[in-house]
């Protein structure tokens, strides 16, 4: 048979959110709950596959410095999966446009003539801000963000550039806020710049922590779980005091 005569099953890459199981979208959970297989990320918890009793489970996790599955055999087993299967989920953390290789996949999946569709997810920097209480944009203070991360693709060159915006989100920063707080204090920016940082955002052992861009060149200690970083005057810790008129 040739692949013009094969007949696929329909992908969909959808966005699991931050992590909180109820933070995924209700058309994601439909969809998710009408899978006959589940490849997932590394970040999706136990919790989030409950919500798909009936499908096959296949971890295709990539986490930073531990062993992982290479995206170009992950590209191979939505193939895979979509000649066995008729409805396949590739879940992913957070939302799957961003930071997420959907292009990659998109690529593979596309070139074999299977239909994809994406469903969106409540992307860690909206979760965080949330949970912090700390808009990433204030009149008047900043109107400009810029998401980033340190990650490459392999044999892609590792130099950290930083955007010039007046609210910096690093995803998976844990590893690099030395070398990112080196790099904005070269640029001029002030010592005393607020940073917040937000550990395990939305789950039950999440962690914030308030410091100053001095303070992040320190490092960032014993953080264990997945680390955003958000930089900037935005994040000034907001006054809660109630006055009465």
């Amino acid at each position: 048979m040739t692949q013009a005569e094969k007949t696929y099953g329909k992908v969909y890459l959808i966005g699991a959110g931050p992590g909180a199981v109820d933070l995924i979208t209700v058309r994601g959970a439909r969809i998710l709950a009408q899978a006959d297989v589940v490849l997932h990320d590394a970040l999706v918890t136990a919790d989030m596959l409950a919500l798909c009793p009936q499908a096959e489970k296949i971890s295709v996790g990539k986490r930073s410095g531990q062993r992982s599955t290479a995206q170009i055999a992950i590209n191979q087993l939505l193939i895979d999966c979509a000649e066995k299967y008729k409805l396949i989920v590739r879940l992913k953390g957070g939302d799957p446009m961003l930071f997420g290789r959907a292009d990659e996949e998109l690529h593979a999946l596309e070139s074999h003539g299977i239909e994809v569709e994406i469903i969106p997810g409540i992307t860690t920097a909206f979760a965080a801000a949330a949970a912090t209480q700390q808009p990433l944009t204030k009149r008047g203070v900043a109107r400009s963000i810029a998401f980033f991360t340190s990650a490459t693709a392999p044999n892609q060159p590792n130099e950290l550039t930083l955007p010039d915006c007046d609210t910096l989100i690093q995803y998976m920063g844990g590893r690099e806020a030395i070398v990112t707080a080196q790099k904005l204090l070269e640029q001029g920016r002030s010592p005393a710049l607020p940073v917040v940082i937000v550990e395990n955002c939305s789950l039950e052992n999440q962690r914030i922590l308030r410091m100053t861009l001095h303070d992040l060149e320190q490092g960032l200690g014993d953080c264990e779980g997945p680390v955003l970083v958000m930089i900037g005057e935005a994040m000034a810790e907001r006054s809660t005091s109630i006055q009465n008129n």
